[in-house]
C-alpha cells in the first residue's frame, strides 16, 4: 500500500554500497554535478573522509585509502570526473561474486552423506576385490557399520533389507547379500534421554 507524502526505502534507488548510507549517496550525486574538476575533488575528498568516519572498520586493512576510493568510483557509477589520487581500474573487482564451491561429496553424491565419504571408498574397494574370506569378512564389517549409520540417522527406523539393498546399490551390483544365511548384528537406538548413572565415591 502506497501512502502519499511518505517515503519508503524500498521505492528509492537500491543503494551501491549500503555501509555508508542514503546521504552520502546523495552527496556524491552533488559531487557529480559541481561544474568544475576542483569543486568535484575537493567535494570527493570531503566524501572520503566522511566515508571514513561513518565506515571506521575500513581502517583496519593496510590499502584502507585505496578501499575509499575505490568505494567511491563505485558509488560514482564511475561518473565523477576527478584526477584520481589512487589507482580505481580495478574497483569493480569488490562486486564480483565468488564463483560458486562445488559438493564436498565424491562425485557430488549427496545421496550417501548418511554413510559419509569413508563408507564411499569402502564401496569402491569391495567393488574391485576378489572373492574369498577377506572380502566377506569385509563384507560383514560394511553391512554392520551401515546399519548403525541408518540408525544413527534415520531415528530409529532401519532394517536389514534397507543395507541390503543400499549395499548392490553402491557397489553396482557386486556386492549381494543373502540374510537368509547371514545374520547382521543388533543395533540399539541411541537416544539423548538414557539417565546418567550415579558413580559412588569410594
Amino acid at each position: 500500500m502506497e501512502i502519499k507524502g511518505l517515503d519508503y526505502n524500498t521505492q528509492r534507488e537500491k543503494l551501491v554500497m549500503p555501509e555508508y548510507g542514503r546521504e552520502v549517496q546523495k552527496m556524491v550525486e552533488v559531487a557529480i554535478g559541481l561544474p568544475t574538476k576542483e569543486e568535484r575533488m575537493l567535494c570527493a575528498q570531503s566524501i572520503i573522509r566522511l566515508m571514513e568516519s561513518k565506515n571506521p572498520q575500513v581502517r583496519d586493512g593496510n590499502d584502507f585509502k585505496q578501499t575509499l576510493w575505490d568505494h567511491l568510483y563505485l558509488m560514482s557509477h564511475k561518473q565523477l570526473d576527478i584526477d584520481w589520487p589512487y589507482d580505481v581500474s580495478e574497483a569493480e573487482r569488490i562486486m564480483a561474486k565468488p564463483e560458486p564451491m562445488a559438493h564436498p561429496t565424491k562425485d557430488n553424491q549427496a545421496h550417501l552423506r548418511h554413510y559419509g565419504r569413508l563408507m564411499t571408498e569402502v564401496f569402491e574397494k569391495l567393488k574391485t576385490m576378489p572373492e574369498g574370506p577377506e572380502r566377506d569378512e569385509l563384507v560383514y564389517i560394511t553391512a554392520n557399520q551401515m546399519k548403525r549409520d541408518l540408525m544413527t540417522w534415520s531415528h530409529g527406523s532401519v532394517d536389514d533389507e534397507k543395507v541390503a539393498d543400499d549395499l548392490v546399490r553402491f557397489t553396482d551390483g557386486v556386492i549381494q547379500l543373502d540374510l537368509s544365511t547371514l545374520n547382521l548384528g543388533r543395533v540399539q537406538a541411541i537416544t539423548g534421554n538414557e539417565p546418567k548413572r550415579n558413580k559412588k565415591r569410594k
